[in-house]
């Protein structure tokens, strides 16, 4: 690769390893750049292709069928999944839960491509945190949404150790989160029929939808899934 196509933006540790967000011209598409994320060396998320991101914060609003939304987001990202979500004119607020400092510190220092539109949402509230561990807490306040967007998949998670959240008694303990008819949503890279398990076990409405998307960059289609439990 062309030293001049690949810019690094911000390189840091962080608990979960060595963190890097870079921007680099597309090879196989001149002039057109994207932005990337890799954690610990591994490739995380990149600007080029967010449909799945787009599409869970849609759902989530589809399935629950309501107005005047209350959201709250497990990860920041790139933004996308917000951003989506402060589109729609039947969401109120959205509540971003966000682990790593850096990766908020670049969006407020402009860094990412969403940052002017998520700097300026009036109805945006980025909070540093543990989202899962916040879930497993007392609530504080309820949601309509929560959107979880932290880890590649229920059995591929980002820290060392298998997370709670992800098992019956976790799930129950986050859905005391949600308001009467709120939907609890989670993103994977992969199918995880324990996961799926666990949701039919403590949520009355369960759905379960591949998202088939074709990325261009290796040339193949790839599946993301998409989980949703009703309240």
């Amino acid at each position: 690769m062309n030293p001049s196509k690949l810019e690094i933006l911000a390189y840091e540790d962080t608990p979960l390893g060595p963190l890097c967000l870079r921007r680099r011209e597309l090879l196989s598409e001149p002039g057109t750049f994207v932005t990337e994320v890799t954690l610990n060396h591994e490739f995380l998320m990149s600007s080029y292709n967010t449909d799945s991101e787009r599409a869970i914060s849609n759902r989530s609003i589809e399935i629950h069928g309501g107005s005047n939304l209350k959201a709250l987001v497990g990860g920041l990202g790139l933004g996308y999944t917000a951003s989506e979500l402060l589109s729609h004119e039947n969401v109120a607020s959205v509540e971003v839960v966000e682990f790593l400092p850096q990766v908020i510190d670049w969006l407020r220092n402009g860094l990412v491509p969403l940052s002017a539109k998520l700097n300026a949402a009036a109805h945006l509230q980025i909070t540093a945190g543990d989202v899962y561990q916040r879930l497993l807490n007392e609530p504080r306040k309820q949601f309509d949404l929560i959107v979880i967007d932290v880890d590649h998949s229920p059995s591929d998670q980002l820290g060392e150790e298998d997370h709670e959240f992800y098992t019956a008694a976790g799930l129950s303990r986050a859905k005391s989160h949600l308001r009467e008819g709120g939907i609890l949503a989670v993103w994977s890279y992969a199918e995880s029929s324990s996961f799926s398990e666990a949701l039919r076990s403590t949520f009355e409405r369960v759905f379960v939808e591949p998202i088939k998307t074709i990325n261009t960059l290796v040339g193949h289609a790839q599946t993301d899934w998409l989980f949703f439990g009703g309240k």
